[in-house]
């Protein structure tokens, strides 16, 4: 199976086969649920499990560690670490490159890599590898990205006009089959890209960098970023095109709507030589849909991992553009409320998936058992492969499967309700779910068709619905009741359900991210320094909080 080119958003699509790469029901009631917009301090995941704040620190200070009970201490620090690892043990030492999935597999994630380089920091800072490791690996990654072959040509090029293929193959870093040039998965990379150079600012021949390795970091940073051509991406201005192709040209369709693509924008903004215009971003939000859903006012996107791609670098909370002043919110309060919104649609389940409930939550985009359609408690139900799951004010793609990363990537914004979902997921299906490196990318309690075997190939015996429809969505499935039928990946639990045998880079990323943000603002903190990504916020329009004591970047 070929890799889809995308003719939507990017994780809307499915990804390619896995055949071809080496992955207490209470209700709690809720306290006041997240800082006031524009405070910088994390709020306790609840009364019970942390001191309240004495007071919360002035705009533009560093936010503190959280205050939680020894054993959420703990459980996050595990969880921190072995998703840390995820990156640090299957990254390739010779170029950097990070996996698409393990452990099938696998080609590398340009996206990924951003995530991994996001990683070493707070693996520095947490002590789990020293500053001398991490240094080496980000300057073997960056300088691997310089030296890829850049070119219009079909195949043996890593990239074109300083953009990046989507996948790239992990020994060579050569484009893998006819992935296309990808901003978004770009702009994901020249964030990781950014924050490293934030990072590693020792001074050239000084005593914690004596090779002068961090400033050879900071320059390799600065000429990737830089060299991005980012209104070559854009066919029809202001708009930035999905992506390009050498055989086809730019994909049809452009960024718009709320989605992951604010980090896109932000950076295409912030551009020192090939800057768009202010008009994109003007554009770009005039597409935003802004309307209530369970009980939740707020910016409508249907998966959750919307609201945490850009949350990873940008710390939006106090800040605001145009958009959120008139309604008088911010990006950050936005993304709180889209939580709330979901996990509400988990408690009340329409669709009456099995498992769902208070701590039993997380739609995103994710892996799923494959596109099958069975009969289940005489219920004929409809599954996905990889699919954008999600529920919002702009639809409901759902089909049981819920994704761990969904509720870990949310806990910088909603801790209150996040991190008693994912301690819960940990403690009700064990090692099925939560193992060596974190959690697995997904699971789907509702898919427990009758059979009588299950096996870890991904066989089973159950019966199809009678008007199932194939997987190809082109007609009804001749396969006789009973007879063997095979899920996409992962393994069937008779007792538990389906679970996903694979972890995935870009769902690992933003757990290990957004729960350091939630203890420390590390990255947040971080990223604030950035000349570049303060200029593509500014250029946006954003203004107050921290971005009004930032320092102007140079022109």
């Amino acid at each position: 199976m070929t890799p889809r080119r995308p003719r939507c958003p990017r994780r809307w699509r499915r990804r390619p086969s896995s055949r071809l790469y080496p992955h207490s029901w209470l209700l709690r009631p809720l306290r006041r649920l997240a800082p006031a917009a524009g405070a910088l301090a994390p709020a306790p995941p609840s009364a019970a499990r942390a001191a309240p704040h004495d007071q919360a620190p002035a705009a533009g200070q560093a936010a503190p560690a959280a205050r939680l009970l020894p054993r959420d201490e703990r459980f996050l620090d595990q969880l921190e670490e072995r998703t840390f690892r995820w990156f640090w043990d299957l990254a390739n030492p010779a170029n950097g490159l990070v996996p698409d999935r393990a452990p099938s597999p696998s080609f590398s994630s340009v996206a990924a890599v951003g995530f991994g380089l996001t990683a070493y920091p707070i693996g520095v800072e947490r002590g789990w590898v020293t500053r001398a490791q991490a240094r080496a690996r980000v300057l073997a990654t960056l300088r691997f990205l310089l030296a890829a072959p850049q070119g219009a040509a079909p195949s043996g090029m890593t990239g074109y006009h300083g953009f990046f293929y989507h996948f790239l193959d992990m020994r060579t870093g050569k484009r893998f089959k006819d992935v296309e040039l990808s901003p978004i998965d770009t702009a994901l990379l020249m964030a990781g890209v950014l924050l490293d150079e934030s990072y590693f600012d020792a001074a050239a021949g000084g005593p914690g960098d004596p090779r002068g390795d961090e400033a050879a970091i900071h320059a390799a940073a600065e000429e990737l970023y830089t060299r991005v051509d980012w209104r070559w991406m854009q066919p029809h201005p202001p708009d930035v095109a999905l992506g390009w192709s050498p055989e086809s040209g730019y994909i049809p369709y452009e960024w718009r709507g709320y989605n992951e693509a604010v980090i896109l924008y932000v950076l295409a903004l912030g551009s020192p030589a090939h800057a768009v215009d202010e008009e994109a971003w003007r554009r770009y939000t005039s597409t935003y849909l802004w309307g209530e859903y369970f009980g939740q006012q707020y910016l409508a996107f249907t998966p959750l991992f919307g609201y945490q791609y850009p949350h990873v670098w940008i710390d939006f909370r106090g800040i605001r553009d145009d958009f959120m002043r008139a309604h008088d919110s911010d990006y950050f309060e936005s993304a709180r409320r889209a939580t709330l919104a979901q996990r509400a649609y988990a408690i009340a389940n329409p669709g009456g998936f099995r498992g769902y409930g208070p701590e039993i939550w997380g739609l995103t985009a994710c892996d799923g058992p494959g596109d099958l359609t069975l009969e289940i408690d005489g219920r004929t139900r409809v599954f996905h492969g990889y699919w954008a799951r999600g529920a919002a004010l702009n639809g409901v793609r759902d089909d049981g499967t819920l994704a761990p990363t969904a509720a870990a990537s949310a806990i910088a914004v909603a801790p209150e309700i996040a991190l008693p979902a994912i301690e819960e997921m940990a403690r009700r299906y064990g090692d099925r779910l939560y193992t060596t490196y974190g959690f697995l990318d997904a699971w789907n309690p509702t898919f427990r068709p009758a059979m009588s075997a299950a096996t870890g190939d991904g066989r089973s015996r159950g019966r199809p619905a009678a008007s199932a429809a194939k997987g190809d969505g082109r007609g009804t499935d001749p396969t006789p009741a009973n007879e063997a039928w095979r899920i996409e990946r992962g393994r069937v639990d008779p007792e538990l359900g389906w679970f996903d045998t694979d972890a995935l880079g870009i769902d690992q990323g933003p757990i290990v991210a957004m729960i350091e943000n939630y203890r420390s603002g590390l990255i947040w903190r971080l990223m604030r320094r950035n000349p570049h990504l303060v200029r593509g916020l500014r250029r946006a329009g954003f203004e107050g909080g921290w971005l009004a004591a930032a320092e102007s970047p140079p022109h």
